[in-house]
């Protein structure tokens, strides 16, 4: 079962998020089998950290909320709130299988919340322009049956661009947020 978690940081706790980089890691570390994707979110100036996303492919729904709550920023207090969701990986990859490789051009994620029920429309197959994709695929409820939103991390020159992966209409909002390949450098 795959797994779209995202830590969401909370303002100001950027010196402890740095104090516990090596615990952060190490914890990782432990997922690295796994793990689809990884890597920090960033605001507009592209430097402020604002959260942290992983796509992890685990044993059940249980797994995967001690991955999410155990994770040693969460358990100080770094992080605000956690978007954990089901996830189906529509690509089949990993981020590190992506042909565009980790540090050519921008990259984003993009996460469509749905209005309720998927619509026949909704994006629940892989954009027919994939070329940009690292990892797309749709948030799902905790038993897999009801489609709850799309998740993608996109390689794209601005956020607007990225914003389009998903198609206009189909959400209650579409966030995009500047993403990093994560892991130890």
């Amino acid at each position: 079962m795959e797994y779209f978690c995202y830590h969401r940081d909370r303002p100001g706790s950027l010196p402890l998020r740095h104090e516990l980089l090596e615990k952060h890691w190490s914890y990782m570390d432990r997922y690295a089998t796994e793990m689809i994707a990884r890597g920090p979110t960033f605001a507009d100036d592209g430097e402020t950290l604002t959260g942290s996303v992983h796509i992890l492919d685990l044993p059940d729904p249980a797994t995967a909320r001690a991955f999410a709550f155990d994770e040693p920023n969460y358990q100080a207090g770094a992080y605000r709130d956690v978007l954990l969701r089901r996830w189906r990986n529509l690509l089949g990859r990993t981020m590190w299988d992506f042909p565009g490789g980790p540090t050519t051009g921008n990259r984003h994620l993009v996460l469509g919340l749905g209005l309720g029920p998927a619509p026949a429309t909704a994006d629940l197959d892989t954009p027919p322009d994939s070329n940009d994709l690292i990892a797309y695929g749709p948030l799902l409820s905790d038993d897999g049956s009801a489609w709850l939103g799309t998740a993608a991390l996109v390689r794209a020159p601005d956020a607007e661009t990225a914003r389009r992966v998903l198609t206009p209409g189909r959400y209650a909002d579409i966030e995009v947020h500047a993403w990093e390949f994560g892991g130890r450098r």
